[in-house]
């Protein structure tokens, strides 16, 4: 594979699930350590994304607020915003996890809204706090620097002593077999116990995370009670999950 095909797909991977591991890219590519470590090196350099310890993660993903302009697919993931914004009601706990979908279900929230939000991301707590009549509770205390979100033990029992009424979980990948998956540890940790303590869970995902595996397995597509995408919710390759019983969006 030659250097600039071997770019264009480290960019695409790192703009879908805002972050890759290195160990992930050489077998996929079938290519060197050293190699994807020069690659990411000029790609970093060049401002195309943040080379971070053991991969890479997109350069939305690793500023506090994320522009539109530097969001992957935000067409798709604005449509998936608009979707979940209608299922919030005045009164609400709501729990959600980070990334850039969330960003864009913050902003898409009505200007009169009041209700709870919980979360632990930097990039969306700074966007609830643009609404005056969202209350904000922080969780955890210790902050991953590749993800901008708080994990660990004391997010986890913080997570855990919350029943909250929704919770708003942003998908890397989904495969209706496998389940969801992830790539960082950490978060499925944290997402794992939003998913055990929450009435209502549901699954954000644009449409090409559907169908995709990452290394760490989540939970079975069960965990979710409902699925939102940009898709329309009777597209054929939904049936899949309807089958599996969840609500499509």
């Amino acid at each position: 594979m030659l250097k600039q095909e071997r770019q264009a797909y480290i960019l695409h991977q790192v703009n879908l699930h805002n972050k890759i591991l290195s160990a992930n890219l050489c077998q996929e590519m079938n290519v060197s350590e050293d190699t994807i470590r020069r690659d990411l090196l000029e790609l970093s350099t060049n401002g195309k994304l943040v080379k971070v310890h053991g991969g890479a993660m997109s350069t939305s993903f690793s500023h506090t607020t994320a522009q539109n302009e530097t969001i992957y697919a935000s067409d798709s993931k604005k449509i998936i915003a608009q979707k979940a914004a209608s299922l919030v009601k005045d009164g609400m706990f709501v729990l959600t996890t980070g990334g850039t979908t969330i960003i864009e279900l913050a902003r898409a929230l009505p200007a009169g809204l009041k209700a709870t939000f919980l979360c632990g991301s930097l990039p969306a707590l700074f966007e609830y706090m643009q609404h005056p009549n969202i209350e904000v509770i922080v969780i955890g205390d210790k902050l991953s620097r590749n993800a901008r979100i708080t994990v660990g033990p004391q997010a986890i029992s913080q997570v855990k002593a919350i029943k909250a009424d929704l919770c708003f979980m942003g998908i890397n990948a989904i495969d209706p077999e496998h389940g969801i998956s992830d790539n960082d540890w950490d978060v499925v940790m944290l997402k794992k116990a939003m998913i055990q303590t929450s009435r209502h869970v549901v699954g954000l995902s644009i449409a090409e995370k559907i169908n995709t595996i990452q290394a760490i397995h989540l939970s079975p597509v069960s965990g979710l009670h409902t699925l939102i995408t940009d898709l329309p919710a009777d597209h054929e390759r939904l049936k899949p999950y309807s089958d599996k019983g969840l609500r499509l969006l």
